[in-house]
C-alpha cells in the first residue's frame, strides 16, 4: 500500500450543522507599502484562503493576534479550526504539526520567540527533518515553522536568539529568511506551498519596517513551486567588495554600501534569503567580479553561517580573491541584556570596518 501526505482531510462532522461562515473581507490589492508584519499577515491570509489544508497554530496567534499581531484578524476570517490557539508546548505544537502533516494538513506553527524553540528541537530535528528520509520519500511534511528571531527590540533573554545554523545544519530542512516586507509576503506563501518542512526566520526587529509590496504578484510557476526560496540575490551592484546578509542584518549591509559610496568605495550587497539550501551560485559571481568579501550576521561568528559561506567562496573563488573572506557577526557570548545589546549586533562600524580592512590587503 502506498502512503501519501497529500490527500484532503476528511469532512468535520462538528461542523456539518454550522451556519456558514461571513464572507471575507476583500483581499486588497495593487502595490502597497506596508510593514513586514503586515506583509507576512497577507501572506498568511492569502494561502489560507488558497489551501483549505493550510492551519495555523500557537501560541496565542487567534484571539490575541500574536505577540507581534502579525496574525491580527486571521482568527475572525478563519475561526478556531484553522487559527489554533495552543498551549504553552513547544515541542506539542511542533509534534501536533507533524500529525498533520501526516494526514495531509499544511500547518504554519509560530514559535513565539527564538529562545523558545529549543524544547521543540527534538521534534524538529529528529522527526519533521528526517521522516522523509526515513519513509524512503514515501512520507512527506509539508510543516513551516514560524520563528521571530534576532535582536534589536530591547527584549529580555531567550528573545533575541539566532539559531539559524542549528537548523541549517540539520539535514532535511529548509531554512528561509526574507528581509524586506515583498520576499516576506511571497515567501511566507511559498513555504506554505513547499512539500518539504521549512524554518520560515523572521527578522523581528525589522516587523515594522515599511516597503513596497505588490499584492498581486504572482508565484513563480508552476504555482506553489518554492523554487525562488533557493535563491539569493543582489540587491545593490558594486564593483570593490561583496557584502554577503540575511535577514536583519540586509539592510545594515546598504546603509554601509551608502556611506561607503560616499567616500568612493562601491559595495555589491548580496541577500542570501536561504541558508538551507544556500545559493552557492550567485555569492560566487558577485565575488568573482569584486574579488573581496565580507559575511554579516547577527549571530556569534564563531561556528555561526558566515563561515560556510566563507568556505565555500574560498573553495571556489580562490584565484579570484584579492583578500581573505572576512566574518562581522555577533560576539561569543550569551546575548546581553537590552542595555547594550546594540553593542553586542553588527552595527555599521563594524561592517565598515571589516571592508576597510578587506580594502587594505
Amino acid at each position: 500500500m502506498t502512503v501519501t501526505s497529500e490527500r484532503a482531510p476528511a469532512a468535520d462532522p462538528r461542523t456539518t450543522d454550522l451556519p456558514p461562515a461571513p464572507a471575507p473581507a476583500p483581499f486588497p490589492t495593487g502595490t502597497q507599502r506596508l510593514p513586514m508584519a503586515k506583509a507576512l499577515n497577507l501572506g498568511m491570509r492569502r494561502a489560507l484562503a488558497n489551501d483549505p489544508r493550510a492551519l495555523l497554530m500557537g501560541e496565542d496567534i487567534g484571539r490575541l493576534g500574536g505577540v507581534f499581531r502579525v496574525t491580527d484578524g486571521l482568527f475572525a476570517e478563519f475561526g478556531e479550526d484553522r487559527v489554533v490557539d495552543t498551549p504553552l508546548a513547544e515541542s506539542g505544537i511542533v509534534g501536533t504539526a507533524i500529525g498533520l502533516a501526516l494526514r495531509g494538513y499544511r500547518p504554519v506553527c509560530e514559535i513565539q520567540f527564538d529562545g523558545f524553540v529549543f524544547p521543540a528541537f527534538d521534534q524538529i530535528t529528529t522527526q519533521l527533518a528526517k521522516m522523509h528520509y526515513r519513509s524512503q520519500g514515501r512520507l512527506r511534511l509539508p510543516v513551516v515553522i514560524r520563528i521571530p528571531f534576532g535582536g534589536g527590540i530591547g527584549a529580555v533573554e531567550h528573545h533575541s536568539e539566532s539559531p539559524e545554523a542549528l537548523f541549517a545544519h540539520t539535514a532535511g530542512l529548509r531554512v528561509v529568511s526574507p528581509s524586506t516586507p515583498a520576499d516576506a509576503f511571497t515567501m511566507i506563501q511559498q513555504a506554505i506551498a513547499s512539500p518539504d518542512p521549512v524554518i520560515f526566520l523572521e527578522p523581528k526587529g525589522r516587523y515594522w519596517e515599511k516597503g513596497d509590496v505588490d499584492l498581486d504578484a504572482p508565484l513563480p510557476a508552476p504555482h506553489g513551486s518554492p523554487a525562488d526560496l533557493d535563491h539569493a540575490r543582489v540587491v545593490r551592484s558594486g564593483t570593490d567588495v561583496t557584502v554577503v546578509a540575511y535577514g536583519p542584518t540586509v539592510a545594515t549591509a546598504l546603509k554601509a554600501a551608502d556611506a561607503a559610496a560616499a567616500e568612493g568605495t562601491s559595495i555589491e550587497v548580496v541577500d542570501l534569503r536561504t541558508l538551507s539550501p544556500l545559493d552557492t551560485a550567485t555569492v560566487t559571481a558577485s565575488v568573482r567580479r569584486t574579488g573581496r568579501c565580507v559575511v554579516v550576521h547577527e549571530a556569534p561568528v564563531l561556528y555561526g553561517t558566515g563561515g560556510e559561506v566563507a568556505a565555500r567562496i574560498t573553495e571556489e573563488c580562490f584565484y579570484h580573491l584579492q583578500a581573505p573572506v572576512l566574518r562581522v557577526g555577533g560576539f561569543h557570548t550569551p546575548y546581553p541584556v537590552a542595555k547594550i545589546e546594540h553593542d553586542y549586533l553588527p552595527g555599521l562600524d563594524r561592517l565598515l570596518d571589516a571592508v576597510d580592512r578587506s580594502l587594505a590587503f
